[in-house]
């Protein structure tokens, strides 16, 4: 029993050595590499069609047991949307193409109106900034504060 101990103890002895002597060597262990701060998430565009790349860039933000599910069920929400209206799109082109074969140009060029139309992106208008407060000057007073009219409204009295 003894002599086993011993054994187990030299081989050790012996590993750890050699374990420094090729830390030594290599240049040391790099460790694990750092992780990426919370809120780097990199969300799917919500202006125009989805592309691969744009699913490939996706990221999202981690928390302690794994991804922030909202932002998951986001970015699968809007893929799902997206394939699904591509795929009606993509029923739209056949059934014109099939009515372009058959002879109906006047189905056919509904067919090329609609989804022209649905294709075309839809004018925002631009968003208004709030105007910024400036926190050292009081505001006004409100007009509907009884008596605010009545100070306006008496002449001055000189002293």
């Amino acid at each position: 029993m003894g002599q086993l101990l011993l054994f187990i103890v030299v081989a050790l002895v012996v590993a750890a050595i050699v374990f420094g002597v090729t830390v030594m060597l290599s240049g040391g262990d790099s460790g694990l590499t750092p992780v990426e701060p919370d809120g780097t998430a990199v969300p799917l565009p919500t202006d125009r069609p989805l592309g691969e790349d744009d699913l490939a860039g996706t990221r999202f933000d981690t928390v302690f047991r794994g991804y922030r599910m909202a932002q998951v069920d986001q970015a699968l929400e809007r893929a799902a949307y997206d394939i699904g209206y591509k795929g009606e799109l993509i029923s739209v082109l056949e059934a014109e193409v099939v009515a372009l074969r058959e002879g109906r140009t006047a189905d056919a060029d509904a067919l090329r109106r609609a989804r022209e139309a649905a294709i075309a992106p839809v004018a925002t208008p631009p968003a208004k900034e709030a105007p910024l407060i400036d926190l050292a000057v009081p505001p006004p007073p409100p007009d509907d504060v009884p008596g605010a009219d009545a100070k306006e409204s008496e002449p001055a009295e000189p002293r």
